[in-house]
């Protein structure tokens, strides 16, 4: 998905990550040639990302508000990091990333699908307290098109062994005008 996603968006060309974490789909971007940052509301993460990949750019910053000017972006990324969100914030994420998108800009979003909330009190060895949200591809691709995307494309992947579910995968693009 992510080498489909740079070849649509092309070389050279501005993408964002939201919800990078610790950059490591930022690299793989990077290596599929786009000229791209992250942005993450965790300093901690980005203290990681900024340490694995110091030829990347990372800001610390939310989806819900980008510091970027409208148009920006040829492609934005949010690889299972929208999972962390309310599903009620949703919809302003959309119109951000839409806002933020030039025309004809791609959008590729990847996430855990269902329609549950998961709380988690143990994740990768370290104690911790946040809520995982599943969510339905339908109601994403609708709330995408509310948005003013048009979705070109919806997978979802079934469990495989080591998954605790399916994933989704949509890929969207702002109008050339």
């Amino acid at each position: 998905m992510l080498a489909a996603f740079a070849e649509l968006v092309g070389p050279g060309r501005p993408v964002l990550e939201a919800g990078c974490g610790t950059g490591r789909i930022t690299a793989h971007l990077r290596g599929l040639g786009l000229d791209v940052s992250g942005v993450d509301l965790s300093p901690g993460m980005l203290e990681v990302a900024r340490r694995n990949h110091p030829e990347l750019r990372f800001e610390v910053g939310s989806m819900t508000a980008l510091d970027l000017p409208d148009a920006a972006l040829a492609g934005l990324v949010a690889w299972y990091s929208i999972i962390h969100l309310p599903p009620d914030l949703l919809p302003g994420v959309f119109a951000e990333f839409h806002r933020v998108l030039a025309p004809g800009g791609h959008l590729l979003i990847a996430v855990k699908a269902g329609d549950e909330r998961i709380r988690l009190e143990q994740a990768y060895g370290h104690t911790v307290s946040y809520d995982v949200y599943w969510l339905p591809p339908d109601r994403l691709a609708e709330q995408l098109t509310a948005a003013g995307l048009t979705v070109h494309a919806t997978l979802v992947r079934e469990a495989e062994e080591l998954d605790r579910g399916p994933q989704a995968f949509l890929l969207a693009r702002k109008a050339e005008r």
